[in-house]
């Protein structure tokens, strides 16, 4: 029997994917409202209407069963409740890039990841390359512009 994997997240994405939640289960009874509506119109298979509806309530309904998937999933982390000098899940890393231009990133879920934001998923190339290592070490991270290489200059726990 296989195991659902856990998805790991800081009480932020939590937050959003529970509030995410809420606002599409609320959405329901509208569109079971808008399908009653375009039934009401007669002939169903030229209503547009219709049709439109029931798709949306197909993705609404696609969107909750997910969402409802990854909060049962979620492994809730707070990085102040972590320590120690290897980057982990939820740490702050400053790096200094190969132009000697300071860069500061916090690894977080990929429904958290923002990079303009400073926060990128522990998924991403850049996360999987950071994961284990600790002040000093150097990385190289292949992109589709090429590879760039960081030097970890500090792991924060905030």
């Amino acid at each position: 029997m296989a195991t659902a994997e856990k998805v790991p997240m800081l009480e932020e994405g939590h937050r959003k994917l529970t509030e995410d939640l809420k606002r599409l289960k609320m959405e329901r009874p509208e569109i079971v409202e808008a399908i009653e509506a375009a039934r009401a119109h007669g002939d169903l298979s030229e209503n547009a209407e219709y049709h439109a509806a029931k798709e949306r309530q197909g993705q609404i309904e696609a969107t909750i069963a997910d969402l409802e998937d990854r909060l049962s999933r979620a492994m809730v982390i707070d990085p102040k409740s972590l320590s120690g000098d290897k980057v982990v899940f939820g740490a702050t890393v400053t790096l200094l890039d190969e132009d000697d231009k300071k860069v500061k990133y916090q690894l977080v879920g990929q429904v958290e990841a923002d990079a303009s934001h400073g926060k990128i998923s522990y998924n991403s190339p850049l996360g999987r390359a950071l994961i284990g290592r600790q002040k000093g070490d150097e990385v190289e991270v292949s992109t589709p512009s090429g590879d760039r290489y960081y030097e970890i200059k500090k792991i924060e726990f905030v």
